[in-house]
C-alpha cells in the first residue's frame, strides 16, 4: 500500500545518494539505475520500484554497509520487514 510505496521511495533516495556519485557507482549500479527508471515508466514496467528493491535487498544492504549508511540500513530493514 501507500506506506510501502513511501518506504520504497525513501530507500531509493538513500541508494541514489551513493550510486549517483561517479566515484561510488559501478556497472551493476548503473544497470540498477536503468531498471529503476523503467520501474517508473508504466508502459515499459517489468517490475515496480518496491518489487525491484525487494529483489535486491542483499545488494542494497551491502551498499549501505560499505558506506556506513545507518539510516539507509534502517530504512531497508523497515521496508523488508513490512513490505517485502
Amino acid at each position: 500500500g501507500s506506506d510501502c510505496d513511501d518506504n520504497a521511495a525513501r530507500v531509493i533516495g538513500a541508494i541514489r545518494r551513493h550510486i549517483d556519485d561517479p566515484a561510488e557507482t559501478n556497472p551493476w549500479w548503473e544497470h540498477f539505475k536503468m531498471k529503476l527508471s523503467q520501474a517508473n515508466a508504466v508502459r515499459a514496467r517489468t517490475a515496480d520500484g518496491l518489487c525491484l528493491l525487494c529483489s535486491y535487498v542483499y545488494m542494497i544492504d551491502e551498499l549501505f554497509e560499505e558506506n556506513g549508511d545507518h539510516e539507509g540500513l534502517a530504512l531497508l530493514r523497515k521496508l523488508e520487514d513490512e513490505c517485502c
